[in-house]
């Protein structure tokens, strides 16, 4: 078997960057870290995502078997996601990259005018 090198074009990883690189995903994924929620309570506290990609995005992480989906037989049908293991230690490592843009925002953000403000100069 091949060892995967995601800088090749063809690298099935690339796909998985593809998935776990979205915003929707990381919040999600932190969010179900703490247990599973209905569909409903995770798109009141993702603020700003639509009904429509609240669903592919937890339809995907269930493809890649970070998410698993669980209904209840109600009326209506409850539909409860939680994190897999494998969600879990992704979730684990993604939680760095959420640390280190709440330390760094504001020097981000003093990056970005310092840089608009020059640019407005040079054009």
């Amino acid at each position: 078997m091949k060892i995967p090198n995601v800088y090749e074009k063809d690298c099935p990883t690339r796909l998985v960057l593809d998935h776990i690189a979205d915003k929707w995903t990381a919040l999600i994924l932190w969010k179900l870290v703490d247990g599973p929620l209905r569909f409903n309570q995770i798109r009141r506290i993702v603020e700003g995502i639509s009904q429509k990609m609240l669903s592919q995005t937890l339809k995907q992480l269930e493809r890649d078997g970070l998410v698993s989906r669980r209904a209840f037989a109600t009326v209506p049908v409850t539909v409860e996601y939680s994190v897999t293991p494998l969600g879990h230690s992704l979730a684990e490592k993604m939680a760095a990259v959420s640390l280190w843009a709440q330390d760094n925002i504001d020097s981000v953000l003093s990056a970005q005018a310092k840089y608009d403000a020059g640019v407005g100069e040079n054009a």
